[in-house]
This record gives structure tokens, C-alpha cells and sequence, in this order.
């Protein structure tokens, strides 16, 4: 287009050709239809810069404004370039160039808004209830949208079983259809394209034959057909590579750019977050299913055994309460009162009644009756009623309305009074003869006894028909003398009985104390002596070095590598077998006169006696090491356990056993700085570094009494002006000796000890009063997770502007992901009452951490800041990762309504590619470095 207009502006049978560079358009060139070769050639010449010579050249043009360069060779008719015509052109070139180039970013917003959307419906897909193929297939067609993918598959690498699994496999071309849940073993699949890439670790991109090439892997029909255009990329958990996502194309070349690989790495990690969270929620399902099966069933059994111990409660209360009434009631129709209560307790007993032979066999008599029908029971003559059946037959009887029926038609019952539903009675017996019987009866359809009832109701007729006895015979003193002779010796054989418990208790008392001495000596998980216990052994062992001919010990401090994954990854209980197992391993690799103790969570320590020299001492640690790396099975998974151990032998100099203990701890920590799985021997530069370490922490003490601390300011700007908007207030330790310190020198120390809270509220003080005198914009402060660990932050924060008369509405927060994740209700909750007084919040180094999306939309965020290594990656070599990154977190904030700050911007280029992507504001030393308020 821009040939056809400028060559409109020549006389006719003139002859033109054009050539343009730029960051975003690229590089092209055109000419009119009759120019030739040599004049197209001049125009890419004048384009590199090269000297233009001969006439015919004084026409040409050139034309740059930025990264933009614009060069035009012209042959006029005439033999000459009118100045009308060339000022006309530069104006025509800069309006088509500026054109373009608005297009040009209209496409890169239009593709940032895919990739946000992408990355929004993996989240959600992440957090869905769909099953894991309907899933991965959405994700297929997310990544479809943003580029080629219809050929597309996703494959999760175990390299410690060295085995591969495509977990989803789409190909228009390849029949080749996997098993999702099947493993496939590396060693199977030599030429393949795909184990390659994953031990290759990077992405790869290109022809597949021309990839084959690269990786030195031979063509094998077996892996399906070569594609045009093959793009793979890793997907990586920390530093392992754990799987990889292809997409290919069989019919063109060159379908993907290294914007795609960018974006496709980008979209990969997400991808692999998704995964996580579907086999985390899946695997967290099956558990809790497992768990509530196993509660539901306990609970059935406790249910039954609470309900058979309140029976036998129940039972026990009624036959203490039987036998107290035979000795404390007063009347016999108090015995019966509360004889009816008793059996109440146990079961129905609304309609109940007490028959009791008479004195010449042939009449039954009901001293006690209470009925809901029949209000009046009167004696009668022995007859065939269900009461005589009882007495007659000397058993209990559990009768229904039909079986009542039954026997009155076979004759064998005569029923009197109101027919009961369901009617049950038991004999009474004395000395083995039936003196009577007790009955409980039903009139409703919905109350009934069972064969329980029945045992219940004969078990307790047997003890009232004794207590009744008494009460009626009226025994002459002979036999109350002889009843009170037994009741003396079972009093006597129950307190026998009770000094015999009361001596098994004292010793159990013994035995109990013995095993609390033995807990509180030892570690109860893995059985072996705890912190205490080792200290005593330590403090032992150095006063016996002051005997003539003693020999040498060492402390070894051990603490297990990335056991936090574990328990992250298996649960606490499968990490806590692994803490057995290592408490097992341990011990298996020294002496027996060698003490080996847990200190609490993974941290183990070992006294060696008898070490002659530090070299002794490292060979121990190197076969602990070597006996711990052996694989272990926990939980179903085979586990590659790793420690750091550290190495302190004794010297005359250690006093106490907690000394040692510091040393070693110190030279465990160095064995992990080099790399864990090793172990490090303490020395004088350890103990100088801790040396210094416990000075500075005392001059930080210091610091903290006498204020000592001064907050430095650096300018936050808006990029397409320059004009400041604000501050961030950076800490600085004017220390006495050192002078002016940043927080990388001290920070570790305040963190470890605690500290860095009272600088933080000291420096805070100082802000607000700042902020009261400074006459315009906002200052941001940076605030630690460990405030928000404090429930009166906000209000202790919000209370110090008050006081300082300052307006809260210009101060704001500066605050990372990990306090967002940390606890996050809790910050929730400080964040918004701080934005309702005004003070709002920026997430500092985005991109850097987690970077999730969901914590954006719940989390009252006013500012992103855009970490200064993806700034940095503008310009060099990492600038198209580093474009995508940024054009992604723009868009992202732009949709939400979040603004937007870049750091350490220093120089003119980096402002300008941010201001062209659509950052409003910079942080950096091209403005300025952090100074005192003065």
C-alpha cells in the first residue's frame, strides 16, 4: 500500500522501490512494477546504512522515528525529487508506519486477551467437578484457540521409575491411541521424539525430522508419521522435569513462532497446576470416602456398645436399687410402687401388675395393679387364666393378640379382663418354688415385647422375687441374724476384693509412672531417646573428658532433606513411618555403645564415642548417608530419602552438651548451602561466622533502642511523563561502626530472631511523619508476612497514622503472594479494613511465586508490580519470553482494574517497551536511587 501511494505522487513512468525495519512489523520491502533489480537492491542497501553514490540517488529518501526505519530509492521520470514531493512522502510514510503499528498492537491486545481467557478457563477446569479425560479434552480446546493444536497430546514423565504415561492423545494422522492409567517404560521406546525431549530438558521446535536430527534420534515408523512443524515444550516441578505438551502440524511449515513456544511454556506450567489439583482433589475424595466408611462403621459398633453398656447400666442401677428396697422400704406397697418403677426403667411397663399364690394354693391374689383398662384387680380362684399358665407352668410367657387367640381356641387359656396386644409374664420364685408371677401388657399396635423383654424381665423377677420373700416371710431373729452374718462376710469378701484392687491399682500406679518417666526420656513415635535424654548423655560425656585416658566423642546433627514434600504429598501419617524408618536406619548404622536421638519433626542428632579423629567421624556420616539413600516403600510409593549432616567433635573449650548441639546445627546447615545429601565438619570459620552473627544480632538490639533506623525514598513515576505520583519508603540501619547498612545485611537476623517487626514499626513511625510534612503524592511501605500473623495490625497501623495526623488515603502497602497464601481469611479481612480508611495494597514482585488468578479476584489489590527481572528481559536475549510474560500480566491487571508498575526500569529502552504494552507507571534508577527525606 504505502508504494502505491507514494508512487502516486511521482510523474508518471517513475520507479520506486521500498524497504522498512521494526521491532513489531519486522523487516520487509516492495517496489512498483516496473522497477528493477539494482533499484531494489539500492533501497536495501540505503536501509543497512551503506553510502549512496551517483546521481540518481540525490532522490531518495529516508525516513526513522524511533526503532522504525523507513528507506525509499527513487528513479523519477524528470531526473529529479521535487522538495514538495519529499515532505509530502514523510508525512505519508509516518502516518502508514503509525498505522501499522496500531494495528500491529491492537493484534498483540486482542492475543493477550485469548491468553488471560485461556488461563482463566484452565483454572476453572482445574476446580471442576469433571471427570479428568472431559477435562483435559476443554483444555485441548483452550490451547486450540490460542494456536495450531489440533494434533495435541500431554505426557507425564516418573523419573524415578523411569516410565512415561500420555495422560490425553488427540492426532488427526497417528492411529496410535494410548491407555491414559498404562505406563510405558523409557526403555521401550528408544527412538522416540518425545522421551527425547524430556531428557533434553528444553523446548524443541521445527520440522521433526530436522528435531530427530538434533536429538540424534533415528526415524521409527512405530512413533507415527513425521510432522511439517512439531512444537514441544517441558513442564517442570522446581527443577525436574515431570512431563511435556506437544502440538504439531502435518501440512505446514513454520505454523508456530517463538511467540508460541513462549506462550505455550507459559500455558504448560498452568496446565501442569491444573493436573496437581485434579490429582490432589481426586486422591483427597478416595480418602475421605476410605475415612467416612471407617468412622460410619466404628460408630455402628460404639453404637452397640454404648447401647449394651446402658443396658447393663440399666440393669445393674435395677438390681442395687432391688436389693436396697428389700432393706429400706417401709411397706409392701412401697416395695411394690418401687418395684414397678425399677422394672419401668427397663422396659414398657405402662400396664403392670404383681400375682402372688395365696396361702392355700388354690387362689391368686394382686397385691399390686396398675392398668390403663382394667383400673381393679380382685383375687380369684385358680383358674386357666394367663397369669395361673405362668404359676402353673413355672415359665415366662410372650404372648400376641394372635397367639392369645390361638391358645384361648385350643382350650388351653381363659383370658379375663381387657385383651391385651401383647402380653409377657414371668415367674416369681423362692427356694426353687413359684410364689407368684409379674406381667407387663400392651393395648397398642405400635408397642410390643421381644425375647429380650422377656430374658430382662425373668432375669429381674429372680432377684424381686428374693427381696419380696423377705419382705412377706417376716424370718424370725434367727434367720435375721443369719442374714446379717452373710451380709457381714460378703461386706468382708468385698472389701478383700477392694484391698486387692486397690493393691493392683498402686502397682499400675508404678508401672504408669515408670512408663511417664520412660515418655518424657523418649520420643514416641520412633522410640528412641529424645532432646533431654541426648543432653544428659552430652553433658555426661564432657565431664568424663576431664578423666585421664578418655577418649574423644562427636555430635552429629542430622535433618532430612525436603521432608516437607512428603508430608505436602503423602500426608503426616505416611511421613510419620517415614521418621521410623529413618530412626531405624540410623541406628542400624552405628555401634552399639553410639546414642542415636530424634530432637522433633525430621531433625535427628548421634553421640559417638570413642572418635579419635574428625575423619572417623565423617566416614560414620558417610555410611549413615549411605544406609538413608536406600529406597524405602511408605504409603505405596518408593521414596529416595536424603539427609545433611553436621559434624562437631568435641574440644576442650564445649561446656555443656547444648553447645555441641549449636555447633553441629551450624555445620548441618552449611552441608545443606552445598547442596544436601552430604555432610560438613564444623570449624573456626563456622564459629567466627556465628560469632558475628550473635554480634550483629546484639548491635540490631542496640539499633532497636535508639532508633537507629531511617527510612531512604526512591520515585514512583508515570511513565508517558515523567511527573512522580509517589514514593516507596526503602529501610536503612545507620549503623554506628558500618554506617549506612541495607536490609540484605541484616534482614536474616532480624527474620531469625524475631526482630524485623520492631524495625518495621520503628521505620513505619518515621513514614507517617514523613508523609504528614511531604506535600504531595503517596508513600508505599513494605509489609512482611509475619505481620499478619498479629490480628491488630490493621488497627495498630491505622491508630499510628492517626496519631501522626497524616492522611491514610496516601499511604499504601507493599505486600508479596506468600502473605496472600499464608493465612489468607486472615489477610482478607486486614486488607479490607485498611482500604475502607483509604489505605490500599500492591503485590510486590508479581510473576515471581505463585501468581494465581483466583487470589486476584478475592484480594482487594489497587497495584501490581511487575517484578524487575522480567523488565530487565525487555531488552536481550530473553525478550520474547519476557514480552509475552509481561503482555500477559498487563492484560490480566487491565482487566481487572489493577494498576500496573514496573521495577527497576533504567534505561530509555525498557520505558519505552512498557509504555508500548501498556504499563502507566516505573520504579527505577533511571529515575532516581533511594535517598533520605532530607
Amino acid at each position: 500500500m504505502l508504494v502505491e501511494l507514494l508512487g502516486g505522487l511521482l510523474p508518471a513512468g517513475s520507479e520506486l522501490a521500498v524497504c522498512w525495519r521494526d521491532p513489531r512489523l519486522g523487516c520487509g520491502s516492495a517496489a512498483t512494477g516496473t522497477a528493477g533489480a539494482a533499484l531494489l537492491a539500492r533501497a536495501v542497501e540505503g536501509l543497512a546504512g551503506a553510502a549512496a553514490d551517483g546521481p540518481a540517488r540525490t532522490a531518495d529518501l529516508s525516513w526513522e522515528q524511533g526503532d522504525t526505519r523507513v528507506f525509499v530509492a527513487v528513479d523519477p521520470a524528470d531526473g529529479s525529487s521535487a522538495p514538495a514531493w519529499r515532505r509530502l512522502a514523510t508525512r505519508m510514510i509516518g502516518a502508514v508506519m503509525q498505522s501499522e503499528l496500531s494495528h500491529a498492537q491492537v493484534r498483540s491486545l486482542q492475543k493477550s486477551e485469548r491468553l488471560q481467557q485461556a488461563l482463566y478457563e484452565i483454572a476453572d477446569l482445574s476446580g471442576s467437578s469433571l471427570e479428568m479425560r472431559e477435562m483435559l479434552a476443554r483444555i485441548h480446546r483452550v490451547v486450540a484457540a490460542l494456536m495450531s493444536a489440533e494434533n495435541f497430546y500431554i505426557v507425564l514423565h516418573d523419573e524415578a521409575r523411569e516410565t512415561i504415561r500420555f495422560l490425553y492423545f488427540a492426532d488427526q494422522n497417528d492411529p496410535w491411541r494410548p491407555e491414559p492409567e498404562r505406563d510405558l517404560a523409557l526403555g521401550d521406546m528408544p527412538n522416540s521424539i518425545t522421551v527425547a525431549l524430556l531428557r533434553h530438558g528444553r523446548p524443541m521446535m521445527g520440522p521433526s525430522a530436522r528435531i530427530r536430527d538434533e536429538l540424534g534420534v533415528p526415524r521409527d515408523p512405530v512413533h507415527g508419521p513425521d510432522s511439517a512443524d512439531w512444537l514441544g515444550v517441558p513442564m517442570r516441578r522446581d527443577s525436574r522435569v515431570c512431563g511435556a505438551i506437544v502440538v504439531q502440524n502435518y501440512d505446514r511449515a513454520d505454523s508456530y513462532s517463538q511467540e508460541d513456544r513462549a506462550l505455550l511454556e507459559y500455558v504448560a506450567q498452568h496446565i501442569l497446576t491444573a493436573l496437581d489439583r485434579k490429582h490432589a482433589q481426586a486422591e483427597l475424595e478416595r480418602r475421605v470416602d476410605e475415612r467416612t466408611l471407617e468412622l460410619q462403621h466404628a460408630n455402628r459398633v460404639l453404637q452397640a456398645e454404648v447401647e449394651e453398656r446402658q443396658r447393663t447400666e440399666r440393669l445393674q442401677r435395677a438390681l442395687f436399687r432391688i436389693s436396697e428396697m428389700s432393706v429400706t422400704a417401709g411397706s409392701l406397697d412401697r416395695f411394690y410402687a418401687d418395684v414397678h418403677e425399677v422394672v419401668g426403667g427397663l422396659l414398657y411397663a405402662a400396664n403392670f401388675y404383681i400375682a402372688m399364690v395365696g396361702a392355700d394354693g388354690e387362689h391368686i391374689e394382686f397385691p399390686y395393679s396398675v392398668d390403663e383398662r382394667d383400673p381393679v384387680r380382685r383375687p380369684r380362684r385358680m383358674t386357666r387364666g394367663l397369669t395361673e399358665f405362668v404359676i402353673t407352668s413355672g415359665r415366662p410367657l410372650l404372648v400376641d393378640r394372635e397367639a392369645i387367640a390361638r391358645l384361648e381356641a385350643e382350650g388351653g387359656v381363659h383370658s379375663h379382663g381387657a385383651r391385651a396386644n401383647c402380653w409377657l409374664g414371668v415367674p416369681l420364685v423362692r427356694d426353687g418354688s413359684v410364689i407368684g408371677a409379674i406381667a407387663v401388657q400392651s393395648y397398642s399396635d405400635g408397642t410390643a415385647f421381644d425375647e429380650r423383654d422377656e430374658a430382662l424381665l425373668t432375669f429381674v423377677a429372680h432377684h424381686i422375687g428374693g427381696a419380696l420373700s423377705r419382705k412377706r416371710a417376716q424370718e424370725s431373729l434367727k434367720t435375721a441374724h443369719a442374714e446379717l452374718e452373710f451380709r457381714v462376710e460378703a461386706r468382708t469378701q468385698e472389701l478383700k476384693d477392694a484391698n486387692r484392687q486397690l493393691r493392683a491399682q498402686i502397682g499400675e500406679r508404678m508401672r504408669a509412672e515408670q512408663r511417664l518417666i520412660h515418655q518424657a526420656r523418649h520420643d514416641q513415635l520412633t522410640g528412641l531417646p529424645n532432646r533431654e535424654h541426648l543432653l544428659e548423655k552430652l553433658d555426661a560425656s564432657i565431664a568424663r573428658m576431664h578423666e585421664p585416658g578418655t577418649a574423644r566423642f562427636a555430635v552429629l546433627f542430622l535433618d532430612l532433606d525436603r521432608f516437607k514434600l512428603v508430608n505436602d504429598s503423602v500426608g503426616h501419617a505416611a511421613g510419620d513411618d517415614m521418621l521410623v524408618e529413618i530412626g531405624r536406619r540410623v541406628r542400624h548404622a552405628l555401634a552399639v555403645k553410639d546414642t542415636v536421638a530424634r530432637l522433633g519433626g525430621d531433625e535427628f542428632a548421634i553421640l559417638l564415642e570413642d572418635v579419635a579423629t574428625p575423619e572417623l567421624a565423617q566416614a560414620v556420616a558417610s555410611r549413615v548417608l549411605a544406609e538413608l539413600s536406600k529406597p524405602m516403600w511408605i504409603a505405596g510409593r518408593e521414596l529416595f530419602p536424603s539427609a545433611s549432616i553436621g559434624i562437631a567433635v568435641w574440644q576442650p573449650r564445649y561446656r555443656y552438651g547444648e553447645e555441641l548441639l549449636r555447633d553441629a546445627d551450624a555445620a548441618m546447615y552449611r552441608a545443606k548451602a552445598r547442596g544436601r545429601d552430604r555432610s560438613a565438619l564444623f570449624d573456626e570459620a563456622m564459629r567466627a561466622e556465628a560469632t558475628r552473627l550473635l554480634d550483629l544480632e546484639a548491635d540490631l538490639r542496640r539499633a532497636i533502642m535508639h532508633d537507629a533506623f531511617e527510612p531512604h525514598f526512591q520515585p514512583i513515576v508515570r511513565l508517558s511523563d515523567g511527573e512522580v505520583i509517589g514514593h516507596e519508603a526503602l529501610l536503612r540501619w545507620n549503623h554506628e561502626l558500618r554506617g549506612s547498612l541495607p536490609p540484605a545485611d541484616f534482614i536474616g537476623v532480624g527474620e531469625d530472631s524475631g526482630l524485623i517487626e520492631q524495625v518495621d514499626w520503628l521505620l513505619y513511625r518515621r513514614v507517617v511523619r514523613w508523609l504528614r510534612t511531604c506535600p504531595r503524592g503517596y508513600v508505599s511501605i513494605n509489609v512482611s508476612p509475619r505481620h499478619f500473623h498479629s490480628d491488630d495490625f490493621a488497627e495498630r497501623l491505622l491508630r499510628m497514622i492517626d496519631e501522626a495526623g497524616a492522611d491514610p488515603s496516601r499511604l499504601r502497602i507493599e505486600l508479596t503472594e506468600v502473605a496472600l497464601l499464608d493465612d489468607a481469611p486472615r489477610v482478607l479481612r486486614m486488607l479490607n479494613i485498611l482500604r475502607e480508611h483509604g489505605v490500599l495494597a500492591l503485590l510486590d514482585d508479581f510473576g515471581t511465586g505463585f501468581s494465581a488468578l483466583s487470589y486476584l479476584h478475592r484480594f482487594p489489590i489497587q497495584s501490581l508490580k511487575i517484578d524487575q527481572s522480567f523488565v530487565a528481559g525487555l531488552v536481550g536475549e530473553t525478550r520474547t519470553e519476557s514480552l509475552a510474560l509481561v503482555r500477559a500480566i498487563l492484560a490480566l491487571a487491565g482487566t481487572l482494574g489493577i494498576e500496573t508498575i514496573g521495577e527497576g526500569v533504567e534505561t530509555e529502552q525498557q520505558r519505552q517497551v512498557l509504555m508500548q504494552l501498556g504499563c502507566q507507571y516505573g520504579q527505577g534508577f533511571l529515575y532516581g536511587h533511594p535517598r533520605p527525606a532530607g
